[in-house]
């Protein structure tokens, strides 16, 4: 009874050391149809913006997390998936350091008029960097939809710490998670988003900003370090 004993005990420890390993699917997440967009090595699978290849500099990976370097004039610039994706759940887990600015892009495309756009998960140390103190009603704050609503009943954990990022598109309807709770959710055909819309940054753009099928994930670099890992999609 003791060796049946110690056995299961065996099992659970090594079923839970599998299970809190960063950059690795499960079972269950493949057979839900989970993808990693990190594999935890290289940025294999990632490009640069308009390019076909990563930046050569600005992005290390480490011991299974990516970090977006601080090089000042050196910076190697956001990056991209390779793939494009439309009806979708994502989840990335971000470390902020104090006073970091960054962000996940998702619809990234190139408009016609605008350039190359997308929407914005906001990340940003909301106490130490200035731009958290900009735009309306606190849209440009942790979790928001970068300058168009706020995400007003945030709980992150401290900068320095793992959080969990998750967004899920299905139609034109959206929503932003932080660390397991729903933040902000918004329809991309709603009369309150055209509002929002057409008092932003991107009420010049054409087609309409967010009305694209599709597009890129992008992580953004904004100059300052944030670390990343356990990148995952799945489309719906």
């Amino acid at each position: 009874m003791k060796n049946i004993s110690f056995l299961l005990l065996c099992l659970f420890w090594a079923s839970n050391s599998l299970m809190a390993q960063d950059n690795v699917l499960s079972k269950k997440e493949v057979k839900q149809g989970w993808i990693l967009l990190f594999n935890g090595t290289d940025l294999n699978g990632w490009t640069s913006v308009g390019k076909t290849t990563p930046p050569a500099h600005g992005w290390m990976v480490d011991k299974g997390v990516l970090t977006v370097q601080k090089e000042g004039n050196k910076r190697g610039g956001d990056i991209i998936t390779t793939e494009q994706y439309s009806d979708f759940e994502l989840v990335v887990d971000f470390k902020l350091t104090k006073g970091a600015n960054s962000g996940i892009k998702y619809f990234f495309t190139r408009y016609a008029k605008g350039g190359w756009l997308g929407l914005e998960y906001q990340i940003i140390d909301d106490e130490n960097h200035p731009d958290a103190k900009l735009g309306r009603n606190g849209n440009r704050k942790l979790a928001t939809l970068y300058d168009m609503f706020p995400a007003p009943k945030t709980s992150p954990k401290p900068v320095g710490e793992w959080n969990r990022a998750r967004i899920v598109s299905k139609g034109t309807k959206v929503e932003h998670y932080l660390n397991g709770k729903k933040v902000l959710s918004f329809d991309r055909a709603s009369k309150e988003y055209k509002d929002a819309l057409s008092k932003s940054k991107y009420k010049e753009s054409s087609p309409s900003f967010g009305e694209v099928e599709k597009g890129h994930i992008l992580l953004q670099d904004h100059g300052d370090v944030v670390s990343f890992k356990n990148i995952k999609i799945r489309e719906l």
